[in-house]
């Protein structure tokens, strides 16, 4: 089974400038992009990458696109999540004849599933694949928080679940995840990336790679490397751009923005689909917020500078 580590970008889709069709040549020049500054993995078709917006057809050539130009050399997730348990496995099965490495599912969203109900959705996926499957403990767009005592039955259950991105926004469950399963559930943050590294999590699924690559990347090493205070002055910027789209969009802001400054940092990928309101169309405040969130950016590119200069001799 592969071991995954470190810092994931959940990937924007790309889209044509009209929105009616994929961009793959975008899509490619996108990935390249992450390769080349050291991002260790890729999840696509995630909340950020718009899953619910894209057709059948186009998230097949999603996953084909992203798997070929990796070409093995990061792990690439595929987001299999449905709210109809039969789609959610044809999904998964799709994902893993594709060549994904691995899969990050949320529980079935909208209805509110009991436990029961939970565990027989990852039973039904688990019967179907083999790799291995990240959960994503999201309550606020699952409507649901897997208890860590729920975590830990799946975990001893199917042996695909090891890993977790945990979004509950409770740092503390990191912590809990990891003792009801004796250790042997891989932590990824969701939030509160330093505090979950010092509670024993592995890795961090984040949104901001899409358009601070590096800065999202760099901060999981400082943190391998001891170097937490490094790790806290990136987080402190991070927290920041967060907290200026969370005061514009507090939910689903991070599909507009992060095309918005993806295009600034360089790498057009089109615009979100409706209903999520384009960045073309941000005007006033919210047109403030990206000039904003670029100038972060921009510190962020010169604090990376300074913590990675060489060390006089």
């Amino acid at each position: 089974m592969s071991e995954f580590r470190g810092s994931y970008t959940v990937t924007v889709t790309p889209f044509s400038a009209d929105g009616r069709a994929l961009d793959t040549d975008a899509f490619r020049r996108f990935i390249d992009w992450q390769l080349n500054v050291g991002v260790p993995g890729l999840i696509v078709l995630g909340t950020t990458g718009e899953f619910l917006s894209v057709t059948d057809d186009e998230r097949t050539q999603i996953v084909e696109t992203a798997v070929r130009h990796v070409d093995g050399r990061i792990p690439v997730l595929v987001g299999t999540m449905n709210a109809h348990t039969p789609n959610a496995v044809r999904y998964s099965r799709e994902a893993e004849e594709l060549g994904a490495d691995g899969l990050m599912i949320l529980p079935p969203y909208y209805y509110t599933p009991t436990e029961e109900e939970i565990f027989a959705y990852y039973r039904a996926i688990c019967d179907a694949i083999s790799v291995p499957i990240m959960l994503y403990n999201n309550p606020v767009t699952s409507n649901v928080d897997m208890s860590a005592k729920l975590v830990a039955r799946l975990t001893r259950s199917f042996e695909q679940i090891r890993y977790i991105k945990e979004a509950s926004l409770d740092v503390a469950r990191v912590y809990d995840v990891i003792e009801e399963t004796d250790g042997v559930m891989n932590v990824f943050a969701g939030e509160r990336i330093v505090e979950s590294f010092l509670l024993g999590a592995v890795g961090y699924v984040n949104p901001y790679g899409n358009y601070i690559p590096r800065a999202s990347s760099r901060i999981w090493d400082y943190l391998v490397e001891g170097r937490i205070e490094d790790a806290k002055r990136v987080q402190q910027l991070i927290n920041a751009i967060d907290h200026i789209i969370a005061a514009g969009h507090p939910t689903y802001g991070h599909q507009c923005y992060s095309k918005a400054l993806a295009a600034a940092a360089g790498y057009p990928v089109g615009d979100v689909r409706p209903p999520l309101t384009q960045f073309a169309s941000l005007q006033g405040d919210e047109r403030d917020r990206v000039g904003k969130l670029t100038a972060i950016m921009r510190q962020l590119d010169e604090l990376l500078a300074e913590l990675d200069a060489p060390v006089p001799a």
